[in-house]
């Protein structure tokens, strides 16, 4: 698709079923370009905002990939599975639910919000030793999961229709809404497990500007979703520079700026231009990644 950019980010709205490779593979094909890569990865039951970095922008992802996220979720109580999700071998039932009150059940919610440890599903893209967990799992392998430090922002419940909780949620990255949806029926005794996930954002890209798959073939639409890469660093604290401080950059080396940064991490830019992503320290600028003209 020689008509579209050849560099930045596209918001796609996966469906359920397909794997988050699905949805880039689908995108090489649909866009003639085969750099292509994801923020992060989407379980094939779930639904929602992938942001696909295309071209040199593949090179931005590692700073897209920290943003927070927002899910409208739907748990069932009762029900504790192996996955976690929907889809996987049933453990443990529970008919308690039918007790619970609404009052105690957004209790149960709100006390997971702020940060916390949460250990991450058996069934999961993490890696240990180089191997995902969803296969390790799948070979009957069990590994005991550090806790890891989570931080959920915020929690509404949306409606109750027991034994279904639908929630809403802002969470960080690396959170977990399985495994959520496990601690969160644990808290209430009667176990639960996730039947619908959908992510409504990722920083501040919205799942209202995003595409979905079959559109990615049409050129009109695809220019009216693409994302800058400066534009998409928005978040990135930005540090203009002149010619002069391009050229040095394109070559490695330091510039110094003038404006003292409230982060390390920046982007140099010029002429509405992505130059570099690198660190700030002592009013010098050095690059990281440099994307020459």
């Amino acid at each position: 698709m020689s008509s579209t950019p050849a560099d930045g980010v596209l918001p796609v709205d996966k469906p359920e079923g397909p794997t988050s490779h699905d949805v880039v593979q689908a995108a090489r094909r649909a866009l003639g370009q085969r750099r292509i890569g994801h923020t992060g990865t989407l379980d094939p039951f779930a639904s929602g905002l992938m942001l696909l970095c295309v071209g040199r922008a593949t090179r931005i992802a590692e700073f897209l990939t920290g943003l927070d996220k927002s899910y409208d979720a739907v748990a069932r109580l009762g029900v504790l599975t192996d996955t976690l999700d929907r889809e996987g071998e049933v453990l443990r039932e529970d008919e308690g639910w039918r007790n619970l009150e609404e009052a105690r059940v957004e209790g149960a919610l709100r006390g997971f919000v702020g940060s916390t440890m949460q250990v991450p599903p058996q069934y999961s893209a993490r890696k240990v030793e180089g191997v995902a967990m969803h296969r390790r799992a799948r070979r009957g392998e069990r590994i005991e999961l550090d806790p890891r430090p989570v931080t959920i922002h915020s929690i509404e419940l949306i409606e109750l229709d027991l034994p279904h909780v639908r929630f809403r949620l802002r969470c960080s990255s690396g959170t977990y809404v399985r495994s959520l949806a496990r601690d969160v029926g644990e808290a209430l005794g009667v176990g639960a497990h996730l039947t619908e996930l959908r992510r409504t954002s990722v920083g501040r890209f919205d799942l209202t500007e995003a595409l979905h798959p079959d559109q990615l073939s049409d050129p009109e639409r695809v220019k009216g979703a693409w994302i800058d890469p400066l534009e998409a660093l928005a978040h990135v604290p930005h540090v203009a520079v002149d010619e002069h401080a391009v050229a040095a950059l394109e070559r490695g080396q330091r510039v110094p700026v003038p404006e003292a940064l409230p982060a390390a991490l920046a982007v140099a830019a010029f002429g509405g231009r992505l130059v570099a992503v690198g660190e700030v320290a002592d009013h010098l600028f050095r690059p990281r990644k440099v994307f020459a003209s």
